[in-house]
């Protein structure tokens, strides 16, 4: 929901829901900024404990997860508290993405004998935790300010890009690793997911397993689906930006060029202000 249609907040669930979607205020933007750079981490955590590390470092790096782990629980159930629609907020695809990224992180300190035989699925997880920086992209709001149209839709592109490279390099790295002498890292599922997505298929990382197999046909499908729609998106975005939102109230075209007359559809008579370039 756009920041532009929340009132101040009387009550406290009402101050909740504010300051988790406001982009405005002192509070919402450290709210925003402080939701970045935790999501940052948190990303970045997995792809570190993929390399070699001390025990010490190993055991530093859990506590760091438990803890982020704990501020994004915290997040979820305050969004669910403040939330009109509380069914609607938990069935949100934003809202899923929030509870199944931490998961794992619980799973293992509630269920570590269950963890000991489904360690692939549980890595596989939290490579969701990147689809979290899509809720940054839900309206133009930004802590910074408002963007346009074509910024935003540019920025969601980018950030396809990147979610489809990382996501997929985690499922291949969690599906390979133990099994693939050839992917060790995060680093080596990254070489290649970006090798087979643009087709090059150099040859010496290949998936050994049926699920790596799966992962690298359905990233490329997702590649050529998803990709070529958010292209799409900007191209549209960029053959209407010289044109203005008026309705023709006969046949309810909406955008018009700016200095138009007439409906370029159906001809009836519209009318918009405008001043002349003469």
């Amino acid at each position: 929901m756009s920041t532009l249609s929340i009132s101040e907040p009387t009550t406290r669930r009402e101050a909740v829901r504010f300051y988790l979607l406001d982009h405005r205020t002192p509070g919402g933007k450290a709210i925003d900024i402080a939701l970045l750079v935790l999501n940052l981490l948190f990303v970045a955590l997995f792809v570190i404990e993929t390399y070699p590390l001390s025990s010490t470092t190993e055991t530093w790096l859990w506590r760091v997860e438990i803890g982020l782990a704990a501020v994004f629980a915290a997040e979820y159930g305050l969004r669910l508290y403040g939330a009109r629609n509380r069914l609607g907020e938990a069935t949100d695809p934003y809202t899923v993405v929030d509870l199944v990224s931490i998961l794992p992180t619980f799973a293992v300190i509630v269920l570590p004998q269950f963890v000991a035989v489904e360690v692939a699925f549980l890595r596989a997880l939290r490579v969701l935790r990147v689809l979290r920086f899509y809720r940054f992209t839900r309206d133009r709001e930004f802590f910074f300010g408002r963007v346009d149209g074509h910024t935003l839709r540019v920025a969601e592109l980018l950030l396809t890009l990147v979610v489809l490279l990382v996501a997929a390099a985690g499922m291949f790295y969690s599906v390979e690793y133990g099994q693939n002498p050839a992917v060790n890292t995060f680093g080596d599922a990254f070489y290649y997911t970006v090798v087979a997505l643009t087709t090059v298929g150099f040859g010496d990382i290949t998936p050994v397993t049926t699920a790596g197999r799966l992962v690298t046909v359905g990233s490329i499908l997702a590649g050529i689906v998803v990709i070529p729609w958010q292209a799409s998106r900007i191209v549209r975005e960029w053959a209407t930006r010289d044109q203005v939102e008026v309705t023709c109230p006969n046949c309810g075209l909406r955008r018009h060029d700016r200095d138009a007359s007439h409906c370029k559809a159906c001809g009836h008579v519209i009318y918009q202000e405008y001043e002349s370039s003469e």
